[in-house]
């Protein structure tokens, strides 16, 4: 199991022997990112660091207009030594079809990827990997890991995702307030009385749990499963590039030191739904 990392700045130089992966955000087609990446700058940092993987996250919605451009971004792709693109949009998948590409693609469709048959479908359509949905348990993610072809990768440690919109909803907001307003707003959740950060960008708008997930207690369970990939996330963790140096250093030891599970504690009590079910109840 390798340990991949959404880096949150462009010192990719910071991460080198940290970590065994990085997840790169390409401008203009990736969402929720704290940096971006050129195809030119991708190019250079593969050059540059031949001893790391790369993976770019394509995770945007692509438009009719978008598509001879992704057409051209997807076979610069092919020529580079990419081990993997991200993809949200299906377009993505029809096109490594259509140019019959070798690129290696990871089905990131947030919420969706939540069972074994619909691995098992995309893998026969030729995606090699499937970042697993964050709102299924521990257990439901063993047992992806254990019957389906699909190669999985987990998100264990991040500022959770829950929701992305197209619209510019910061911006309508302060206009219709008559004022002028920062492109990140901070709202609390009156029924679980949680945080959430709104953040617009250029592709729309974000939202992301204001708490950290801290899935550390789980990166035993997935190692011995047999998950390829445990992602951690930069944006809003502290103590970053020490935290991925010790899970590589626990994974390298066949995650045998009880104090690592311990020291990162520290991170908070939050572990999402890997202990957690999510059941559904008609409203009387």
């Amino acid at each position: 199991m390798k340990v991949l990392v959404e880096v949150a700045n462009k010192e990719i130089s910071n991460y080198i022997g940290f970590c065994d992966a990085l997840l790169l955000g390409l401008e203009n087609f990736s969402v929720l990112n704290s940096a971006t990446f050129s195809l030119a700058e991708i190019r250079e940092i593969i050059n540059k660091y031949p001893r790391i993987e790369i993976f770019v996250k394509m995770d945007k919605n692509i438009f009719n207009k978008e598509i001879d451009e992704v057409r051209h971004v997807l076979l610069e792709l092919e020529q580079m030594s990419i081990c993997g693109v991200f993809f949200y949009d299906l377009a993505i998948l029809e096109l490594k079809q259509e140019l019959s590409l070798s690129l290696d693609l990871v089905w990131s469709q947030t919420h969706m990827i939540t069972n074994t048959r619909t691995c098992d479908y995309y893998f026969h359509q030729g995606v090699r990997y499937a970042l697993l949905s964050k709102e299924i348990t521990l257990d439901e993610i063993v047992e992806i890991s254990k019957e389906s072809s699909i190669s999985t990768i987990v998100e264990v440690v991040s500022l959770p995702s829950v929701g992305y919109s197209r619209r510019k909803l910061v911006h309508n907001y302060y206009e219709d307030l008559g004022e002028n307003g920062s492109s990140t707003l901070s709202v609390l959740e009156k029924i679980t009385n949680k945080k959430y950060l709104v953040k617009e960008e250029n592709n729309g708008t974000g939202f992301l749990l204001d708490e950290v997930l801290n899935g550390t207690s789980v990166v035993s369970s997935l190692y011995h499963v047999g998950v390829d990939y445990v992602l951690f996330r930069e944006e809003g963790v502290s103590s970053f590039l020490e935290l991925i140096r010790d899970t590589k250093q626990y994974i390298k030891e066949g995650c045998s030191d009880a104090s690592y599970v311990e020291k990162y504690k520290k991170l908070g009590d939050s572990t999402g739904f890997f202990f957690k079910k999510t059941i559904y109840r008609v409203k009387k």
